[in-house]
């Protein structure tokens, strides 16, 4: 017999992953693979979490998290997006993002459910969906949609077995977003097929064009059967806070609750503390950081489009997608060679999906120096 489970040795190690690793030990290396952002956690929301080190606050929050936290989280969503969820019911704090996407699908799923999950798409998904128990099944989203998820391609990959619909918007790789227009009919094919959506809003407040982030949630009928995760590492730069969090129905946030209740505990008490603060006080940091990606974006895609190479304009997140399929080369192929050759990293599209093919990913979450060196870089390995 095996010692270890089929399931997860048949998962595959992050193509993100593997090139930082490579980076890590070439010290005149730059990498654009890490979607990190390069600010420091604003001060007072340091001086917080500090502050409630000092007063001793040191032990275990309830396993959904500190109240306060919650009812702060609740009203900012219904602030910023008219949606409503009941913070003492609805609302669980969780260990970053990525676990608010574990339990979802742990407390969603049955053995041979299936999820829909749009690529390309953050590298999670696909193996959180088989550790659940869940059977995968990708779409591969076009570039000339602007990687959008249309009603036709939702459509095509339903089937009765289907129960989960994974939205990540904006996106992660391809900066795409989906505008309120754009998730009208999803929401509709939701209702009449009885799915529901675990919509991943991590780089919501990072949206450019004055085209602000809209929810699925907000639409008729689809905050009950809706479950949002966000958290405070890419808007507030808080990676290492480790804090992310969930709003979900009733039942389905209890189950997610009882399930984070027997793995984990509670999420990091200094962080939460930080957190209130961050939520509270914090919308002039996101606009600071909001405009300085901006204007690194803006950068990005003229050079990109004077070099020719062809990406549509990414709207949210701090990521572009440009397609390298001119060079005649794999993603893999194109990575590999320009960090052999220029000590340049980017991420192979491949690492988000079959459908990454042919692109390549490129955080702008770098200062204008190392981009301008980079995107010089690039045009010298493609001469």
């Amino acid at each position: 017999m095996k010692p270890v489970s089929s399931i997860a040795e048949a998962i595959k190690p992050s193509g993100i992953r593997k090139f930082f690793d490579i980076v890590s030990e070439m010290p005149e290396a730059i990498s654009l693979g890490v979607g990190e952002p390069d600010f420091d956690t604003p001060w007072h929301i340091v001086d917080e979490g500090l502050y409630s080190l000092e007063k001793g606050k040191t032990f275990y929050t309830s396993n959904s998290g500190l109240l306060e936290l919650r009812e702060e989280i609740c009203k900012w969503y219904k602030r910023k997006y008219d949606v409503s969820f009941e913070a003492s019911s609805e609302c669980l704090i969780t260990v970053g993002g990525s676990e608010g996407i574990d339990l979802a699908l742990r407390a969603l799923l049955n053995p041979g459910d299936e999820v829909i999950i749009p690529e390309p798409s953050y590298v999670s998904y696909v193996p959180c969906v088989s550790l659940a128990g869940g059977v995968p099944v990708t779409i591969d989203l076009k570039n000339e949609n602007q990687f959008k998820l249309t009603e036709d391609e939702l459509l095509e990959h339903i089937t009765p077995a289907t129960k989960v619909l994974i939205l990540s918007y904006p996106n992660n790789p391809t900066g795409a977003i989906m505008t309120k227009e754009d998730l009208e009919p999803i929401a509709r094919i939701c209702k009449e097929h009885d799915l529901y959506v675990i919509s991943d809003e991590i780089y919501s407040e990072l949206t450019y064009g004055g085209a602000p982030h809209f929810t699925i949630a907000a639409l008729p009928g689809m905050s009950e059967r809706t479950i949002i995760i966000n958290g405070f590492s890419k808007a507030y730069a808080m990676t290492g806070w480790r804090l992310g969090y969930a709003l979900a129905p009733k039942e389905i946030a209890s189950l997610m609750t009882k399930i984070h209740q027997f793995c984990i505990m509670c999420a990091p008490t200094t962080s939460q503390y930080a957190a209130i603060e961050a939520i509270k006080n914090g919308d002039k940091d996101i606009a600071n950081m909001r405009k300085s990606y901006d204007e690194r974006r803006r950068y990005l895609y003229r050079r990109l489009m004077s070099m020719d190479m062809p990406a549509f304009e990414p709207l949210g997140a701090f990521y572009i997608f440009p397609s390298i399929k001119k060079f005649k080369m794999s993603s893999e192929e194109f990575a590999t060679k320009l960090l052999e050759k220029e000590k340049l990293a980017v991420v192979p599209g491949t690492a988000f999906g079959n459908s990454g093919e042919g692109f390549i990913r490129i955080s702008y979450a770098y200062s204008i120096d190392q981009l301008r060196e980079a995107l010089d870089r690039i045009e010298h390995f493609i001469s």
